[in-house]
């Protein structure tokens, strides 16, 4: 049996700082040498390394590893993340993983809005609506980074990289101390550090003017970055399994594990709503558009542009419109036709639903069950 530890947040694991930062020797600080070379080139916004996710990449043991061929086909990535690529290939595989759950987590959060994180077929996955610094961009950008975290932690603990391996985390303080603590738990801390080196290198590699525009966007996505990171760290807890005659549970195991994504995307979209709106001030940092608020934490959202409506389709805004979305005729939320719609008006039509029923348990051991068929009203924006 294996359980989560819960309760008041002093049953959190101790370890509740971040990770130091890397020390950068030998490779890495090639690497950010390389870097501060390359500031003088950004890379156009129209890709992304997202588009990892809608591409397959080939697992570490189909290509040399240092054979820089391979980076250099994949597309979306910056000069600084190309140069990760080739000191790391064979994380690639799970960036790509990360970007995927991150797309998906994104859809399911914005299900029933106007804007339900759409994607694309190019390298900018979401399209031109990224390049508007909107709440909506923020929370991509968060949970995005929340996904490479994750996916690169879990990673480390099945022992796919060579570069990483279980969690080192300490013994939380407050574990009794009959229970013992090892296992192999997720590796967050790395996947923290890594997370942070890979997905900010695009934008720490530009080099804007103090106090432009370009700078506050700049700015705006290091911080969501950030906030998504520490979501997925600050998650992280405590898991138990029991031991002992019979499931007696007289001794049990600990180790760190990740959260469930979903509880990840749930908190994100939390600080999507409370998301902090900021401006670049001549000093070229973000401040409050109202100070009657308090200044954003490194675990909030903030964005520098107001939000298109998503109503109709827009080829400059890269909105694709509510068109043909259906909505729920009796909810007065978001969801429902006359929001959703816009004022559009909407149609109906029935539709054929196939469901299983009637299901029984025959011994031993599987379930038979009938399909019924129901016909449901249902109704589309016009």
């Amino acid at each position: 049996m294996v359980h989560r530890r819960g309760g008041a947040p002093s049953r959190r694991p101790a370890r509740r700082g971040l990770p130091p930062q890397p020390t950068m020797t030998g490779p890495r600080l090639a690497l950010a040498a390389a870097l501060l070379c390359s500031c003088t080139s950004p890379v156009a916004d129209a890709n992304s390394w997202w588009s990892l996710a809608m591409n397959p990449i080939q697992r570490p043991e189909m290509y040399i590893i240092g054979a820089q061929p391979v980076c250099s086909q994949l597309p979306g990535l910056s000069p600084g993340q190309r140069k990760l690529c080739q000191l790391y290939q064979e994380h690639m595989v799970f960036i790509g993983e990360g970007a995927r759950s991150a797309i998906k987590e994104c859809q399911y959060q914005f299900r029933q809005r106007r804007w339900n994180c759409s994607t694309v077929d190019n390298t900018s996955v979401f399209g031109r609506v990224m390049k508007i610094g909107s709440r909506e961009t923020a929370f991509t950008y968060a949970v995005s980074a929340a996904g490479v975290v994750n996916a690169i932690s879990r990673a480390c603990r099945e022992g796919e990289l060579s570069s990483c391996g279980c969690s080192r985390t300490a013994r939380p303080k407050d574990l009794p101390r009959d229970w013992l603590w090892g296992g192999c738990g997720d590796n967050v801390e790395y996947g923290y550090r890594f997370a942070k080196e890979f997905v900010d290198a695009k934008e720490r590699e530009k080099n804007y003017v103090r106090g432009s525009e370009e700078q506050a966007r700049m700015l705006m996505n290091l911080q969501n970055n950030e906030a998504g990171r520490r979501a997925v760290y600050k998650l992280a807890d405590v898991a138990c399994k029991c031991h002992g005659v019979s499931g007696s549970c007289s001794l049990k195991t600990c180790w760190l594990q990740l959260a469930d994504f979903r509880k990840v995307g749930d908190l994100l979209k939390e600080k999507y709503d409370s998301a902090a709106a900021m401006r670049i001030s001549r000093k070229g940092k973000l401040e409050l558009v109202n100070n009657r608020f308090n200044m954003p934490t490194q675990e909030d959202l903030v964005y520098v542009d107001p939000s298109p409506d998503y109503c109709l389709r827009n080829e400059t805004t890269g909105s694709l419109g509510t068109q043909g979305r259906l909505c729920n005729k009796t909810s007065e939320g978001m969801d429902g036709c006359e929001l959703m719609c816009c004022g559009r008006g909407y149609d109906q039509f029935k539709s054929v639903q196939v469901e299983r029923c009637h299901c029984k348990f025959h011994w031993c051991c599987y379930v038979k069950c009938k399909k019924c068929t129901e016909i449901v009203d249902q109704y589309v924006c016009k």
